[in-house]
């Protein structure tokens, strides 16, 4: 029978006396071989690296770095060396790492000369080998992990049966319509469509939407609000339109042209927000094309609040630019909002879109914006969001 090849041993370790010892436990095994015994972190990858130990005992806490730098290192440098770690700490936080860097075996200062042995056989074998007393932290750190994830799961589960409900219950989605109007008139030109959800959970619709994003639904339930504001086009006054919110993705979707099919396009608006990214222009517009061919008009909301919708604007040649809350909010008093909202004005002039300025709560507010020159807004102080589409202007 061939005589089995000598394990080669490489030890790492800082503390002298405790360095000894292995050196003097691994020169009395007959199966085993000492190639180089060392105090330090970076010493122990050069000798690794050099030598190609089958094991290398790394001290936790050695200088330059610790047995985690001389683990990851070791891996590294000497693929086929299997690292084991030697502490006298056996705390969740410590084997965890240790492992994370990628060693094999954790060993407990103070163990029996047998029990060392033994695990360096295990780990040669390609065995885990681990201390008693790290079995347990390992073990406890594992069963933590798995209630997190199993509380992750049914939180995940109870979010799906929320946004599912959202999409296939009648009554659990419904559109309110906020006139658009001119700010001259305050006759509403048009109307845009929110959508807001029946709880529980009572909150708003960005954290709806948020929630479907996370669980994979977040086109199902933007094409159930799109679907249930088109159908109220027909109760519009005639010369209106409808402005409907959609991401990207559903934008240039299949889904999104199955329900405009056989509607008064003409009479619809699309809204791209600020805090929906575009990954792939050309692709949106090419997606965009069918529908503009049918006379769907677009609009980029959130104007002024970020680069994004600065970007969307240059990129995709809207017909509207929606100035966001931020920017009209106390535009009366403060120079800065009024320059930036001029030059969008502008901008939007030079390309032919159409400026409407979001959040207009106050007097003081509109008759800055049409000084200005913005000639549409919608707000509170214009009209508040409703069932049923208002078509009497608001009083001066």
């Amino acid at each position: 029978m061939p005589r089995r090849k000598r394990i080669s041993v490489l030890i790492a370790e800082d503390d002298v006396n405790v360095r000894e010892a292995l050196a003097a436990l691994i020169a009395m095994e007959p199966a085993m071989k000492l190639v180089a015994a060392v105090a330090d972190t970076d010493e122990a990858i050069e000798q690794a690296a050099a030598r190609r130990p089958d094991i290398a005992i790394v001290d936790v806490r050695m200088p330059g770095g610790g047995g985690a730098r001389a683990a990851r290192e070791i891996k590294h440098r000497s693929p086929d060396t299997k690292v084991m770690a030697l502490s006298a700490l056996a705390d969740r936080s410590t084997v965890l790492e240790m492992l994370e860097a990628g060693v094999v075996g954790y060993l407990v200062k103070g163990g029996s000369i047998e029990s060392i042995v033994e695990s360096i056989e295990r780990v040669v074998e390609g065995e885990l080998s681990l201390s008693i007393e790290v079995t347990g932290e390992v073990i406890g750190e594992l069963v933590e992990q798995l209630g997190v994830r199993r509380r992750r799961e049914e939180q995940l589960l109870g979010r799906r049966v929320r946004i599912t409900r959202a999409i296939e219950d009648e009554r659990a989605l419904r559109i309110v319509l906020q006139p658009i109007c001119a700010l001259e008139s305050r006759a509403p030109s048009g109307f845009e469509a929110l959508a807001r959800f029946r709880g529980p959970p009572r909150r708003g619709p960005d954290r709806w939407f948020a929630e479907a994003t996370e669980v994979g639904l977040r086109r199902e339930l933007e094409l159930a609000a799109a679907e249930k504001a088109l159908a109220v086009l027909d109760e519009l006054p005639d010369a209106t339109y409808l402005s409907i919110n959609v991401s990207p993705s559903v934008l240039a979707s299949p889904g999104l042209r199955r329900l405009l099919a056989g509607l008064p396009t003409e009479r619809v608006v699309v809204e791209i927000t600020e805090h929906a990214p575009i990954e792939d222009y050309e692709r949106l517009r090419t997606g965009l094309g069918p529908l503009r061919e049918l006379g769907i008009r677009l609009a980029i909301d959130d104007a002024g609040a970020g680069f994004a919708s600065l970007k969307h604007i240059l990129e995709l040649a809207p017909d509207f630019i929606k100035l966001d809350r931020s920017l009209v909010a106390g535009i009366e008093k403060h120079r800065s909002q009024q320059a930036l909202a001029a030059g969008l004005i502008s901008f939007s002039d030079k390309i032919g879109a159409t400026i409407v300025a979001e959040g207009i709560e106050r007097g003081p507010e509109l008759t800055t914006l049409l000084k200005l020159g913005v000639r549409y807004g919608q707000g509170y102080a214009l009209g508040r969001p409703a069932a049923r589409p208002s078509t009497a202007a608001v009083s001066h």
